[in-house]
């Protein structure tokens, strides 16, 4: 069984850092890309970043480049995303899913059950 397990949301303070993490299982992590995604209340899921297991490629919004970091640690089957300098805005639900990079969030799967981040001003 596919699974991916998010974790590290909480709440920060404008300009702090938080890490997430996704932990995968039941599938063969070098061969798919593992997306984050984020829902904020009323708006639509979209796309924060993404890394291809294979080749490392990474993908990023405009609305967060220079400030996250995506990585992957292929042998704990497990990516990171470094969120430093959050603002407000930044306040979300964050999922993990598996897909390819690029696609829209419709094509990706076995989404995680999410982590919440909060940033107050």
């Amino acid at each position: 069984e596919v699974q991916l397990v998010e974790s590290g949301g909480g709440l920060v303070q404008a300009g702090g850092s938080l890490r997430l993490s996704c932990a995968a299982s039941g599938f063969t992590f070098d061969d798919y890309a593992i997306g984050w995604f984020r829902q904020a209340p009323g708006k639509e899921r979209e796309g924060v970043s993404c890394i291809s297991s294979s080749d490392g490629s990474t993908y990023y919004a405009d609305s967060v480049k220079g400030r996250f970091t995506i990585s992957s640690d292929n042998a704990k089957n497990t990516v990171y995303l470094q969120m430093n300098s959050l603002k407000p805005e930044d306040t979300a639900v964050y999922y993990c899913a598996v897909g390819v990079c690029l696609a829209p969030p419709a094509d990706f799967g076995s989404w995680g059950q999410g982590t919440q981040v909060t940033v107050s001003s």
